[in-house]
């Protein structure tokens, strides 16, 4: 098939590219940057430089690269796009990376029916964010927490549009966990070696992970089999902060992270740290592993953090 993905010069693009080229496909693969063009095209992709949030620019891309599937990676997380990570202040440090999951979004899609495209592929994200309440592990059923009131709404709001906007469109929608692996925990390794990465309260807040070549690989599967609907794509082992953090420093060679009061948190760091270090909700990926046949490489972060900071 020939695929387009959007964002490809991201984290996860970086490792979906070369396994999208390997299977046979055709890549087109989006940078905002020219001097990544070079990189893309050693990825095994025909690089084109868009701005994901220039709708003319976006058409232009999709007409001109008449994909079979749109994939939307498009994020600004890095520190060029949004610079020093602030936790505290989620809405001004993912502010560019809303933007892109609504207007991108809409822009994709509207390009992909102008062109024809039959079938998007987008990113979710899937981690902490299920409605606190009830079980530890949530479905694709339950329901995502916005946090209503607080800095990380917009974030969680941008998420559901572009989940809502997909699905009308009859795309698939990929949760994801937390990345790990090339380049997706070298500012949380940094905090970590520095003793500025603290466990809060009782670190009793869970997360799903995945490592960047499971989630590159379930993205795959999903373009291939044009499939529908939602799916997490997270490992086997969602866990508490007060495991999946001292094992993270200890990966790192650090010193154990240290514990700090839930009202000082909140006060330092904001209400998203203490929602997932306390309150956080993760994941199961049963359905995927049932409908697109996933299996993953590293079934468990606690591996993975090895491997990757061995």
């Amino acid at each position: 098939m020939r695929v387009f993905v959007a964002g490809g010069s991201g984290v996860l693009g970086r490792r979906l590219v070369p396994q999208l080229v390997a299977r046979g496909h055709r890549v087109t693969a989006t940078t905002t940057s020219p001097a990544k063009l070079g990189l893309v095209q050693r990825l095994g992709a025909e690089g084109v430089v868009m701005d994901g949030l220039d709708p003319m620019a976006v058409g232009e891309a999709v007409a001109v690269a008449r994909p079979d599937v749109i994939v939307h990676q498009m994020t600004a997380i890095s520190p060029t796009h949004a610079g020093k990570p602030d936790i505290k202040h989620p809405d001004r440090w993912f502010a560019r990376t809303n933007r892109l999951r609504r207007e991108g979004t809409d822009h994709l899609l509207a390009a992909a029916e102008a062109t024809g495209v039959p079938h998007v592929v987008a990113q979710g994200y899937a981690s902490w964010n299920g409605h606190p309440g009830g079980s530890w592990v949530k479905t694709e059923d339950d329901p995502l927490n916005l946090m209503a009131g607080t800095a990380a709404q917009a974030g969680l709001e941008a998420l559901r549009h572009a989940e809502e906007a997909v699905l009308r469109a009859g795309g698939a929608v990929l949760r994801y966990g937390a990345f790990y692996g090339p380049g997706a925990v070298d500012d949380q390794v940094e905090l970590i070696r520095k003793r500025q990465y603290p466990l809060v309260g009782h670190g009793t807040g869970h997360s799903s992970w995945v490592h960047l070549d499971d989630a590159a690989s379930a993205t795959v599967l999903a373009v291939e089999q044009k499939v529908r609907g939602v799916f997490n794509i997270v490992d086997d082992e969602p866990a508490p902060a007060s495991e999946w953090l001292p094992h993270l420093a200890r990966c790192a060679g650090a010193k154990p992270p240290v514990r700090v009061p839930v009202w000082l948190a909140r006060l330092l760091a904001g209400d998203q740290a203490v929602a997932m270090m306390v309150d956080g909700r993760g994941f199961s990926n049963a359905k995927a592993k049932r409908e697109l046949g996933w299996e993953l490489r590293y079934p468990s972060w606690r591996q993975g953090f090895a491997k990757e900071l061995a």
